[in-house]
C-alpha cells in the first residue's frame, strides 16, 4: 500500500477529531456570559474589572467545588496603564472543569476591611460541566 493512501485516512481521521473537539479557553467577561456550559477538562477564565487602588478587591465566596479546580489564584492587569496612577485594570481567574455537573462561582466586590458594609458589585455565574 502506498504511503499517501495511508496518508488521507488518517488526515481525515484527524480533521473529524477537531472539528468535534470544543475550544479549549472559554472566557467570561460579564455576568451577561452566564450561564456557562463547559467539557469536562476545559478551561474558564474570568476577567472582571477591578481597581485594588481604590482598596477594593474581588474575593471568591463559592468557587464550584465540585466542578472546577483553581489554575492560578487571581492575577491583576492593567493593559491601558498608560502610567497613570489609579487606573483600573482586570483580576483575572483561571478554572478548569474536572468532573460532571452544576456549581455557582460566585465573587463579590467590596473592601476587605469592612465585612459588615454589603459588596458594591457582585458576579454570581452558574456552571454546569457535561
Amino acid at each position: 500500500m502506498s504511503p499517501t493512501r495511508l496518508f488521507v485516512p488518517i488526515a481525515l481521521s484527524l480533521l473529524a477529531a477537531c472539528a468535534t473537539h470544543p475550544k479549549q479557553n472559554v472566557t467570561v467577561e460579564k455576568q451577561s456570559e452566564c450561564p456557562v456550559r463547559l467539557s469536562n477538562g476545559q478551561n474558564l477564565i474570568v476577567s472582571l474589572p477591578s481597581n485594588p487602588t481604590t482598596g477594593y478587591r474581588w474575593a471568591i465566596q463559592d468557587s464550584a467545588g465540585g466542578v472546577l479546580r483553581a489554575l492560578s489564584p487571581e492575577v491583576y492587569s492593567n493593559p491601558d496603564d498608560g502610567g497613570i496612577v489609579g487606573s483600573a485594570g482586570l483580576s483575572t481567574w483561571r478554572f478548569q472543569a474536572f468532573a460532571i455537573g452544576t456549581g455557582r462561582l460566585r465573587l463579590t466586590y467590596s473592601q476587605p476591611w469592612e465585612p459588615e458594609v454589603p459588596a458594591v458589585k457582585t458576579f454570581d455565574c452558574a456552571i454546569s460541566v457535561n
